[in-house]
């Protein structure tokens, strides 16, 4: 294996590439959670992997088929609701330790955080889909100021607990509802179970994958993803390449797509965000893609599956200008094929698309 088949292989087990699966909700439940910080362009990336256009995926988060909450890291994610109990339990407590510092800086300790969760739960109840104001408004009545990065924190911990998670989008807002009466118990993995069942997934859907990649992801720690493992025995395989040991499950190497295919990823898509060292399979040329020490989320442009430059977005009232940023020079067929890549995100939107 060397690093290109990485990177195929990659393409293939997030379905970018090769049978799309059936709907988005298979696509959450085989990544095991895919990161939804943009939201409009978090639905692409399930797309891109399934079928549907916006206004279809919408309607799969509104219906609670798949949860928009945080989860794994302090940030947003996908995942489906017979997941979210057990990742919670098992990821949850590492973010929680993260986020105190940044509790501390805005004055919240876990007395407050546990008044602030049972006030949620109380204005959420009875089918109550509030938004993002309408807590802050729970809050105070509650007697508890929250606004701002505050109210982002005290949120987030009642998400980690599992009290609250997303509601039914109102108009452009979205709302919270409570998670009792939106989620079901789920599948009740606990201990080595839970630990296994979250790394042989990320494994078998994101790999080849280093231990570190793996922890970054999860937020599992290095022991623990090492162990995890260790006990999936013969149903994961590792070879190094280019130094790194490169964990996977054994399976032929995949017949790469025909050459050129772009694929036009939003800025977390997790072809890209899930993966820390096991990131330079993506650009073995080393190309450089932005200018060095530019604090940025590209939304990366991936020809063949490496990462040739980015590409800027800008939603118009009747349109959808995209600004790409390359850092080769593209052939007339590859130029089609970035073109093409367009059109499907375009569909997906629903609004013509112009390639400035």
């Amino acid at each position: 294996m060397d690093a290109s088949e990485v990177a195929h292989r990659r393409l293939a087990n997030q379905r970018l590439s090769g049978p799309p699966l059936p709907d988005p909700v298979a696509v959450v439940r085989h990544l095991g959670a895919v990161q939804a910080q943009e939201y409009a362009m978090a639905k692409w990336s399930l797309a891109q992997r399934s079928a549907g256009d916006d206004a279809a995926l919408q309607r799969v988060v509104d219906d609670g088929a798949v949860i928009r909450t945080h989860a794994l890291r302090p940030t947003w994610h996908f995942v489906v609701p017979e997941d979210l109990r057990w990742v919670q339990a098992l990821t949850a407590p590492r973010v929680r330790a993260f986020n105190r510092y940044y509790e501390r800086q805005t004055g919240i300790d876990d007395d407050e955080a546990t008044r602030a969760t049972a006030a949620m739960a109380h204005a959420l109840r009875g089918g109550n889909h509030l938004t993002r104001a309408e807590v802050a408004a729970a809050l105070a009545t509650a007697g508890i100021e929250a606004s701002g990065v505050r109210l982002a924190y005290l949120t987030m911990r009642a998400e980690l607990d599992v009290v609250v998670v997303n509601g039914v989008r109102r108009g452009k807002q979205h709302t919270y509802a409570l998670a009792d009466e939106r989620v079901p118990d789920g599948l009740g993995l606990v201990g080595d179970d839970a630990l296994v069942e979250l790394v042989r997934r990320f494994v078998a859907s994101h790999g080849p994958v280093t231990v570190k990649d793996a922890a970054w992801w999860s937020s599992l720690t290095l022991t623990q993803v090492r162990h995890a493992l260790r006990l999936l025995g013969t149903e994961v395989a590792s070879e190094v390449v280019g130094g790194l040991e490169y964990w996977f499950v054994p399976a032929p190497a995949p017949v790469p797509e025909p050459s050129p295919t772009v694929h036009v990823l939003q800025g977390y898509d997790e072809y890209t965000v899930a993966y820390t060292e096991g990131r330079v399979v993506t650009n073995i040329a080393g190309r450089v893609i932005v200018p060095e020490n530019t604090n940025q989320v590209i939304q990366p442009l991936v020809l063949d599956s490496q990462v040739i430059g980015w590409w800027r977005r800008v939603a118009e009232r009747d349109r959808i200008v995209a600004e790409p940023h390359l850092a080769v020079d593209l052939t007339p067929a590859q130029d089609s094929a970035m073109r093409a890549a367009f059109d499907r995100y375009s569909t997906f939107a629903g609004l013509p698309i112009v390639v400035e």
